[in-house]
């Protein structure tokens, strides 16, 4: 079989329903089927290999930062994705401009944008004017074939904080990442939580949505605040119901009741969205939303 067919088969296997190849990180991720998240991984190889872009499986730098991937090909944003992933970000995927624009809508609570110029619908320019006409200082980072130095300038004169002409190296990607990521007014105290939309501190007993309060019951509230914190690890439920009810807080089935109004409130919110996921024999994880 060749490198190209095994790589469209891979897709087909790693990809869910909707078509979003990012999904595939996230079984990679949290799947105790070994051999599938292996050959998921051993995809997002084949996939740098076919593009002719370096490919690395540890990470030099740790990305603590939720990313918006707008990117067009399937292939890339595999790779992309699942390399940010094992760098500790969390990535939400666009596929094209109306995407790209729907994800980015004021609130987003993205910490940086990666972006690709030749996309369907409105382009990445469009998309960049669009973001800073509004005065949204997101970091953008511009990933594409357009390599010419006009190219370079236009995009930077309209905003863009970075520039990586394709074909790439993950190295060089996560170090322009986390250099944007460090510049002054970016950077997220030890005390302050975010999670997309999400943000909460030690010096507040709110929880934010978009920078505005959350309507919680307090121990919606401590329950949303404490998986705030350890995301992205799971929260067992002996974890949660003590730091919600207490050593003698009654039943541990409690959670679960507690867990469902939180989870209805999340769900009610504008997008983007969070949502509480259930691992059996793990806990809870707060995780970024997929849309509809």
């Amino acid at each position: 079989m060749s490198p190209a067919w095994k790589l469209k088969v891979g897709l087909a296997e790693c990809a869910d329903n909707s078509g979003d190849p990012l999904a595939a990180t996230d079984r990679v991720i949290f799947s105790t089927r070994q051999t599938h998240a292996t050959r998921c991984g051993n995809i997002a190889w084949v996939a740098a290999a076919h593009l002719s872009i370096g490919f690395q499986t540890v990470s030099v730098i740790t990305l603590n930062a939720h990313i918006l991937l707008v990117e067009d090909t399937p292939e890339l944003s595999l790779w992309v994705g699942t390399a940010l992933r094992m760098a500790g970000a969390q990535v939400s995927f666009a596929k094209d401009g109306w995407e790209a624009q729907k994800a980015l809508e004021p609130g987003h609570g993205f910490d940086a944008v990666l972006l690709d110029l030749q996309i369907p619908g409105p382009d990445g320019l469009d998309i960049l004017q669009g973001l800073r006409t509004r005065g949204d200082t997101v970091p953008v980072l511009i990933l594409t074939a357009r390599a010419s130095v006009p190219d370079r300038v236009q995009g930077l004169n309209m905003g863009a904080d970075d520039y990586l002409p394709k074909p790439f190296d993950l190295s060089e990607l996560e170090a322009r990442l986390a250099a944007l990521l460090r510049r002054p007014g970016r950077e997220l105290r030890a005390d302050q939580w975010r999670l997309g939309p999400l943000s909460a501190s030690a010096s507040s007993a709110e929880v934010l949505h978009a920078g505005v309060p959350m309507s919680l019951t307090p121990r919606e509230t401590a329950a949303l605040r404490v998986l705030l914190r350890s995301a992205p690890k799971t929260v067992s439920k002996e974890k949660l119901h003590e730091a919600v009810f207490g050593a003698d807080g009654g039943e541990l089935e409690a959670v679960e009741v507690l867990i469902h109004r939180l989870r209805k409130k999340l769900d009610a919110l504008p997008e983007p969205r969070v949502s509480v996921a259930t691992f059996r024999g793990l806990g809870y994880l707060l995780t970024p939303a997929k849309s509809p």
